[in-house]
């Protein structure tokens, strides 16, 4: 299923969320101008790879954050800052643009941790947005369970567009993701690149914390609309 638009409109005009996608797309391209063996260097220094952390070197912790704004590839980053594009505006038109862009870096360490923790490959490269993009799905859910979201379905040979409940919506990604997450697991399991649990602990944290980060003021009510910006 793919999310091709919400009837949420945003108040203000989404400053950060912005800036996070347009850092990503800036990274992805300079990936894209390095060599094979330059870029295996650039994701040793960047990407989050826990044998390289150490006490002794207090910077080796950065990559807690650097490793949310690298990319393995054209569908990986396509995947995620789209959705990005179509959820986090309303994230930060509810939390502001300073607590949105912290709650947003905290979600993706929060979703890192809970991956290393539960999945011991300490030599593996971590790298992505999910992380912090699943903390802004978990937002969604609960500042906006009743939203809905345009996606395009297929049915049969045709596809149709449908607008689904975000609490569904969301709801029906996040028990793939625990599924998933629950497999890898097991004994011999194959992750396939995937950070399942990043996803999950990101997502968890976005649902339990986002009132923490947010603003005191009522909740907006357009959603009601039936608006899509198309």
């Amino acid at each position: 299923m793919l999310p091709l638009a919400d009837t949420i409109r945003s108040r203000s005009f989404p400053i950060i969320n912005w800036t996070l996608i347009a850092a990503n797309l800036l990274v992805f391209f300079y990936e894209l101008s390095l060599s094979p063996a330059d870029l295996e260097v650039f994701f040793s220094r960047f990407a989050l790879v826990p044998a390289l952390l150490d006490p002794a070197r207090p910077l080796s912790y950065l990559t807690f954050i650097t490793h949310q704004f690298l990319h393995g590839g054209w569908v990986h980053i396509i995947s995620n800052l789209w959705i990005l594009y179509i959820f986090g505006d309303n994230i930060e038109d509810r939390l502001g643009p300073g607590r949105y862009l912290l709650f947003y870096l905290t979600g993706g360490v929060v979703a890192a941790l809970l991956q290393i923790t539960l999945i011991g490959e300490p030599d593996i490269p971590m790298l992505g947005a999910s992380g912090a993009i699943s903390a802004v799905l978990g937002a969604y859910m609960l500042l906006f369970p009743t939203s809905r979201v345009l996606t395009l379905v297929p049915f049969f040979y045709f596809l149709q567009m449908v607008r689904i409940p975000a609490v569904i919506y969301i709801g029906m990604w996040f028990v793939s993701q625990l599924f998933s997450g629950v497999f890898a697991l097991a004994p011999g399991a194959a992750m396939g690149g995937v950070a399942w649990w990043a996803h999950i602990g990101g997502f968890l944290f976005g649902f339990a914390a986002v009132r923490l980060f947010a603003r005191r003021r009522p909740a907006p009510r357009w959603w009601q609309d039936e608006y899509f910006p198309f």
